[in-house]
């Protein structure tokens, strides 16, 4: 599924989607059922140097972000609970 140009206000300069869950998150507000991953974006703000990797649930709501020096190094350095899926990435 492809994600919306632009995630939390960032536009997305690439993305990998996965029918199986990527991996899970806890649920911010505490529930007791962990949170699918479905889709990674690396996304940046208006000019910043900086981009962030969002991971997000099946409808691209952005559950969890990390900040990173560049797009290369945000696709690389996923956390091992992401690695159920070997992400493949696109570009819009």
């Amino acid at each position: 599924m492809t994600p919306p140009s632009h995630l939390d206000g960032a536009r997305v300069l690439a993305w990998a989607w996965s029918d199986l869950p990527f991996g899970h998150v806890n649920d911010e507000h505490g529930g007791a059922a962990p949170i699918a991953i479905h889709g990674l974006a690396v996304c940046r703000y208006g000019d910043e140097g900086r981009v962030y990797r969002f991971s997000c649930d099946a409808r691209w709501d952005t559950l969890q972000d990390d900040v990173y020096a560049s797009a290369d190094e945000a696709r690389q350095q996923l956390p091992a609970q992401y690695r159920a899926v070997a992400p493949v990435w696109n570009t819009p």
